[in-house]
């Protein structure tokens, strides 16, 4: 079984990396990242909706290019490579599958022509506070079409114009639709990564649409979270390749002791050990995108394989990238910081890793005793 890219695909990732090197340099992301004001980078943003790729996997008969998941994937990658400062993950991974699954046909209609054109800005809003979100956590709740409650921290959620939210619904829990235009404050939040977004959202009376059926909403929330994590995996797996290929560059471009510091035994041990992560986690998500593309049974077990593996990766690559410059590695001048920020940021953003360990161990028990 061939888990490659097929040749058009490889050449839709060559076209991606090019306008993406060509539109995002790091000069691009630290504009983002030395702005207070600046949340993301707009203009950015309208060039990739003018590419089409915010609808590659939304259907044709929704205004999108309905090319699939794998071709996601493979933009996905291309994106992370440059650590791209704009909302993608939370419009399309998270807000863009919540509505194709479990939309009604009018939501369709009305949301995910505006996505694929870049008009709307997505995010999913379940988390209140620290701690894994269960049942009898939730505060959230939704009463006579309208949502009240708090949740933090929403990954893009100052900048969103459309949120996915968990609350209680009746006797359960569901999925909701909200438009934030009014009835919400936000507040925005400090973190790691200024160049993703973060917030607090308070929801006062704020008209909800639900998505799927009542009590349904942490049944829906898993099957949205296993699409994103194979997404996310891709975009992790960018960015762990390209952590490698800086830190060999300057491995074979520094001296020490007469010598170039990639001829040290020290340095060949760190490439080698970045270069095992990231294929392991390459192969993880080839795995899970396959899984993703043919809506098979086995995408619970191979998005929590592919999520665990490609955050352990990029987080490894990017360190060690810094560890391979040196005493400049930890520097504001060297770009490998943007690397460690991201990584973290990707780590949490649909859950740590440490939950999807236990949804891998969960799945696999329950596969077992079948």
């Amino acid at each position: 079984m061939n888990f490659d890219y097929s040749d058009d695909q490889k050449f839709l990732k060559t076209e991606a990396r090019k306008f993406l090197e060509a539109n995002c340099p790091t000069s691009q992301v630290r504009k983002v990242l030395d702005d207070d004001g600046k949340a993301y980078d707009a203009g950015l943003w309208t060039a990739v909706a003018g590419q089409g790729w915010l609808g590659a996997a939304i259907p044709e008969v929704y205004g999108g290019l309905g090319l699939g998941h794998i071709e996601l994937c493979a933009i996905a990658e291309e994106l992370g490579r440059v650590v791209a400062p704009i909302p993608f993950a939370s419009t399309v991974y998270l807000l863009a599958e919540a509505v194709m699954l479990a939309g009604s046909e009018a939501q369709k209609a009305a949301l995910l022509p505006k996505i694929a054109a870049g008009e709307v800005i997505g995010c999913l809003a379940t988390s209140e506070g620290p701690g894994v979100l269960n049942a009898g956590a939730l505060q959230a709740q939704v009463s006579g079409g309208r949502l009240s409650g708090t949740k933090l921290p929403v990954a893009d959620g100052d900048i969103a114009t459309h949120a996915v939210v968990l609350a209680r619904d009746g006797g359960g829990a569901s999925l909701f639709l909200v438009d934030l235009a009014a009835g919400v404050t936000r507040e925005a939040l400090k973190t790691l990564d200024p160049t993703r977004d973060a917030a607090k959202l308070v929801f006062d009376g704020a008209a909800a649409e639900r998505l799927g059926g009542p009590g349904e909403g942490f049944a829906l929330l898993e099957q949205v979270l296993d699409r994103a994590a194979v997404l996310l995996a891709f975009e992790q797996c960018g960015g762990a390749d390209r952590c490698l290929e800086m830190a060999k560059a300057y491995a074979l471009e520094r001296y020490a002791f007469g010598r170039v510091i990639a001829s040290y035994q020290a340095i060949k041990h760190k490439l080698a050990d970045i270069y095992v992560k990231n294929e392991l986690a390459r192969s993880n998500a080839y795995y899970g995108a396959w899984a993703l593309n043919t809506n098979a049974p086995e995408l619970p077990v191979a998005a929590s394989a592919a999520r665990i593996a490609a955050s352990e990766a990029f987080w490894f690559a990017s360190k060690e990238n810094i560890q391979t410059h040196g005493g400049i590695g930890f520097t504001w001048e060297v770009d490998a910081h943007l690397y460690y920020r991201r990584s973290r940021q990707l780590s949490l953003v649909a859950g740590a890793p440490r939950v999807w360990k236990e949804r891998l161990v969960s799945h696999l028990e329950r596969r077992n005793a079948a």
